[in-house]
């Protein structure tokens, strides 16, 4: 099938995580399945209280088909953990579904998608968050805040306040962990000290763990 501009034309006809995570790697919203080496959607709980949304897979996302996995994600999982938070009770995702990418040698570096390209691909998300029904969604650095808040919001000036939103009970942005890793190494740890503040923000809003069920139901 051809690209449509949409995905929307590739979820199916049955909005479960399983059948999405099936039906995405046929994916044709846009161009960016075509460099990639396969869709890589959410993991995590039907039943997450929070659920975590970045801006596309990296190369070792791309390579492994899971979210999260590369050095972004490590610093992710660390952040969570000091933040009291449990990874595997959230469900995380991205904006972007394909790896957007440029050689440079024999490498490949993460290029930034464009608003087509997120708007393209924003009906899986929203099949996400239809399924999931989080309590708490976190936007992860601008592309995920900005496909879903508007062009308008910024992270710089809004990370960590609340945002009223039909999305779900608590929305909030933080800045995304790669951006932390791309800072200057003297800066590194007190942009994390920020970002674990950001989400101990998000376990309060929690409050009670929700009952675990299947993660893939």
């Amino acid at each position: 099938m051809e690209e449509t501009g949409s995905a929307a034309d590739f979820l199916p006809p049955r909005t479960t995580l399983p059948a999405l995570r099936e039906a995405v790697q046929g994916c044709r919203g846009c161009q960016l399945y075509k460099n990639a080496s396969q869709a890589v959607f959410g993991e995590g709980t039907r039943s997450a209280a929070v659920m975590l949304v970045g801006e596309q897979p990296g190369d070792q996302e791309d390579h492994a088909g899971r979210p999260f996995v590369g050095p972004a994600g490590k610093l992710l999982d660390r952040a969570l953990e000091e933040a009291g938070i449990d990874r595997r009770a959230t469900y995380v995702t991205n904006a972007v579904k394909h790896f957007k990418w440029e050689a440079r040698g024999k490498r490949r570096i993460h290029a930034k998608p464009s608003w087509s390209e997120v708007a393209a691909c924003r009906p899986w998300l929203e099949a996400e968050l239809a399924v999931v029904k989080p309590t708490v969604l976190v936007l992860l650095g601008a592309v995920a805040a900005q496909g879903l808040l508007g062009k308008q919001f910024r992270v710089t000036k809004q990370r960590g306040e609340l945002v009223t939103s039909p999305l779900a009970p608590y929305v909030t942005a933080t800045i995304h962990p790669s951006a932390i890793l791309r800072g200057e190494p003297a800066d590194r740890e007190r942009e994390l000290a920020r970002l674990v503040d950001d989400l101990r923000k998000v376990a309060a809003w929690c409050g009670p763990k929700r009952g675990s069920r299947s993660a893939d139901r």
